[in-house]
């Protein structure tokens, strides 16, 4: 069974793209997928798990479109540099074709720097490039990020999780981002912790989520993830007010002028107590 390398970073969810895989698997394809570690726009400090974290998301969630198409998919994070990580796949696993998703040109990174080109002289096999564009092609799901910290695991919160997805007239995706509490190594584990307590609640009702950590201020870490997804629409959890220092912040309003994108607030109750 011959095996293709996909390499995309933002466009991994693009119509166009999981089309042609679409079409691939039909030929009877497998897959190997990298997705480069995107350095975030926003924030001060560059945080390396998060950074990590949301190029495996973007991993994780196209194996897993590959693999509910009934074809064989696994896939890794790659180095920062592009055509580095698909050459770090090639050399470490048997290829027989390259597909390249980018933006368009003029909107892409990768197209300025010759990476298809580059990567055909290189490997020796045929690279495919496919144009991502979702203004125009849209996504074949919608996808909500959810944000919460200490509600994560709050009934309130799954079970409106549970309600959007039996609703959306799309299939659903969900990104669930965890903001740290602080950059200390106990504050990682335990916004981990968190994130993984709500994705096996969802995880038990069926629906298809992705989880990662997120910088320790949260308009930060939803403003990195805007640039890391496409987004449908935001979903952000809090404490009730009074209790919540987002609330306080005004952080659902910030959101909202930044983003353009629906966003949508719930307030949920649980036995600790902080600011989230």
């Amino acid at each position: 069974m011959p095996t293709v390398l996909i390499l995309a970073n933002e466009t991994i969810a693009g119509g166009a793209l999981l089309n042609r895989i679409k079409e691939r698997a039909e030929e009877g394809w497998r897959f190997f997928v990298v997705v480069p570690q995107t350095r975030p726009r926003h924030g001060n400090v560059i945080y390396d798990d998060v950074v990590r974290d949301s190029a495996q998301v973007r991993m994780e969630l196209a194996v897993e479109y590959i693999r509910d198409l009934g074809a064989v998919g696994d896939g890794e994070v790659g180095d920062a540099d592009p055509f580095n990580a698909a050459m770090d796949a090639f050399r470490a696993h048997p290829i027989d074709d390259i597909i390249v998703g980018t933006k368009p040109a003029g909107n892409s990174a990768w197209i300025k720097r010759d990476i298809i080109e580059r990567l055909e002289d290189e490997t020796g096999v045929p690279v495919e490039h496919v144009v991502v564009d979702v203004d125009k092609d849209g996504l074949p799901f919608d996808v909500t990020l959810v944000v919460a910290n200490l509600t994560s695991a709050a009934p309130e919160l799954v079970e409106r999780l549970k309600a959007m997805a039996d609703e959306s007239p799309k299939p659903k995706r969900y990104v669930l981002i965890v903001p740290q509490d602080g950059t200390q190594g106990e504050h990682v584990r335990g916004a981990r912790q968190r994130g993984r307590r709500l994705l096996a609640s969802l995880d038990d009702a069926g629906i298809i989520a992705a989880g990662m950590i997120g910088d320790p201020d949260p308009y930060t870490a939803i403003m990195n993830a805007v640039q890391y997804f496409y987004v449908h629409d935001i979903l952000i959890s809090t404490l009730p007010e009074g209790s919540s220092q987002w609330v306080a912040d005004k952080l659902v309003e910030r959101v909202r002028a930044s983003t353009s994108l629906p966003v949508e607030h719930i307030e949920a109750h649980v036995n600790e107590t902080a600011g989230a």
